[in-house]
């Protein structure tokens, strides 16, 4: 029997970053779940801040070399990769001199966010999926962590839709709070249509004109995972109404447990 296959896409994780809780959860889950007997991936930024000596990074020539289109500019994708500490596990770093290639994370040193955080989300999320295309590895799981990843389910539910390589995998969206959504402009629905979206494509991302991104995550998702106990009250809402198997939040020490039954859940074989 073929192992099944999960993939993290992630904004963070220990010991790469130490952001929020979400880089302690990734670091958590992805060993536990290679340690079920899971084939387990992580794809997530290479922030400037990430020192590639320390962490053993180098680049992976085979999959680097592709360019991505963000708001109609050509961006080249470099493809690094390190050894998680303690883990045979693989971590795939997505760069780009423009849009990674700084001291911090998404604030400058006023700390402001960076004007460009939309762009970046956009490369990084269209970037992941031609990633795993490129990997020729189908998951089982896609696992979203952060806003930063909001876009991925939508792109696989959309641009990415007759893609055989996605066919049978179950995207899960962990929802956590979100105050970087509150810099982002309008421009936001023009920069995320991309290759043949329109604006309005993006319709559950937008609130009267503002982008909403975790309601959008959570919208295109075929599972969702509460990140954190109290979410803020759109998002509880959002929530409420919802037909989605919904894993609520747990504390780290009961997570690894509960995520895997949620996985099982959704890897099932549907009776015919």
């Amino acid at each position: 029997m073929d192992k099944k296959r999960v993939l993290y896409v992630t904004q963070e994780m220990n010991p790469y970053t130490t952001i929020s809780e979400i880089s302690a959860i990734v670091k958590q889950l992805a060993p536990f779940t290679q340690g079920k007997g899971m084939e387990v991936r992580v794809l997530m930024p290479k922030y400037g801040s990430i020192n590639e000596r320390r962490h053993r990074l180098h680049e992976v020539v085979r999959l680097s070399g592709m360019n991505i289109i963000v708001d109609d500019d050509d961006y080249p994708l470099i493809i690094k990769v390190a050894s998680l500490p303690g883990a045979r596990l693989q971590v795939y770093f997505l760069d780009n001199e423009e849009f990674f290639k700084r001291k911090f994370v998404f604030n400058n040193d006023e700390e402001k966010p960076f004007e460009d955080n939309q762009e970046r989300m956009v490369f990084f999320c269209k970037g992941v999926i031609e990633t795993v295309k490129k990997f020729g590895w189908p998951p089982d799981i896609i696992h979203c962590h952060g806003w930063m990843t909001s876009l991925v389910p939508f792109y696989l539910k959309t641009v990415y839709e007759n893609e055989p390589i996605f066919d049978k995998s179950s995207v899960i969206y962990s929802a956590y709070g979100n105050e970087y959504e509150n810099h982002f402009t309008k421009r936001f629905f023009e920069i995320a249509a991309i290759n043949h979206l329109e604006e309005e494509d993006l319709a559950a991302f937008n609130v009267k004109g503002n982008p909403k991104l975790i309601l959008g995550g959570i919208a295109y998702a075929d599972a969702i995972v509460k990140g954190e106990e109290n979410l803020p009250k759109d998002i509880e809402k959002a929530l409420e109404g919802i037909d989605k198997p919904i894993l609520d939040a747990f504390p780290m020490e009961e997570l690894n447990d509960q995520m895997m039954e949620f996985y099982k859940g959704l890897m099932e074989p549907v009776a015919e």
